[in-house]
């Protein structure tokens, strides 16, 4: 198993792409700390995981509140002992035209999505510098790197967490920290769910792969790059989308 023994924390991880990521870390060997803001949804997450067999535990985590943040890794310190990998995929959407969009849909996607990102990494690098080893782990997207329409704030936030692991990977790469971008296009998750079908069937077209990634395909990438496997890979930006962009 690719992460045998190491201790893993994952953001958002109560459903989508995060639950997924959570539960290829634990087929892979890894002690998963499962943390998203809905704390019910992250425990039955976490409860899954453990009647499987896997090690997991939940906790209640807004990526905007620093002592949330900080309670979670002491604990998570305490009862596994060290940290290994940080994987920052917990995100929103507020969705509108830069002619229409608030300073409220502006700002909560930031908070969330990009200072999200450093608060949750600022609480576990210390730990990592210490034990001589990590990997950091950012969920961007393909508006990440080509931006979209109506996505101002998104794209602001995808484009930014790209910029966080080229700075981390010159920082930390001595220290022996690895970090990591992944950009994934059209994800089969519940935030589609709303969508008329007409809207996913167009979607689906423009893949030259005439599909939608399911959440599983983007954990495996995750799980690769927070394995040795990946040992050399530092401060690069994986597309993870069909083909979309070609």
């Amino acid at each position: 198993m690719k992460l045998q023994g190491k201790v893993s924390i994952i953001t958002g991880a109560a459903s989508g792409i995060g639950k997924a990521t959570a539960e290829k870390f634990v087929k892979e060997g890894s002690i998963v700390a499962v943390c998203d803001v809905n704390i019910e949804a992250a425990q039955a997450v976490a409860n899954e995981l453990l009647a499987a067999g896997g090690q997991a535990a939940a906790y209640r985590v807004n990526v905007t509140d620093k002592a949330e943040i900080a309670s979670m890794v002491a604990d998570v310190k305490q009862r596994f002992g060290r940290i290994d990998v940080l994987v920052n995929n917990a995100g929103i959407v507020k969705d509108a035209q830069l002619i229409k969009m608030t300073d409220d849909q502006f700002d909560a996607v930031i908070d969330i999505n990009l200072k999200g990102v450093y608060n949750c990494t600022r609480a576990v690098v210390d730990t990592m510098v210490e034990q001589g080893s990590g990997v950091i782990l950012n969920a961007s997207s393909v508006v990440g790197l080509y931006g979209n329409f109506g996505q101002t704030n998104y794209a602001a936030t995808k484009f930014g967490v790209i910029g966080f692991v080229k700075t981390w990977a010159k920082e930390l790469g001595k220290k022996g920290i690895r970090a990591n971008a992944v950009c994934p296009g059209f994800v089969a998750t519940p935030i589609l769910s709303a969508m008329p079908e007409k809207v996913i069937q167009a979607m689906e077209e423009r893949v030259p792969m005439r599909r939608l990634a399911q959440p599983e395909e983007i954990a495996n990438v995750y799980a690769f790059l927070a394995s040795d496997d990946a040992s050399y890979i530092n401060g690069a930006a994986i597309e993870v989308t069909g083909g979309l962009t070609l």
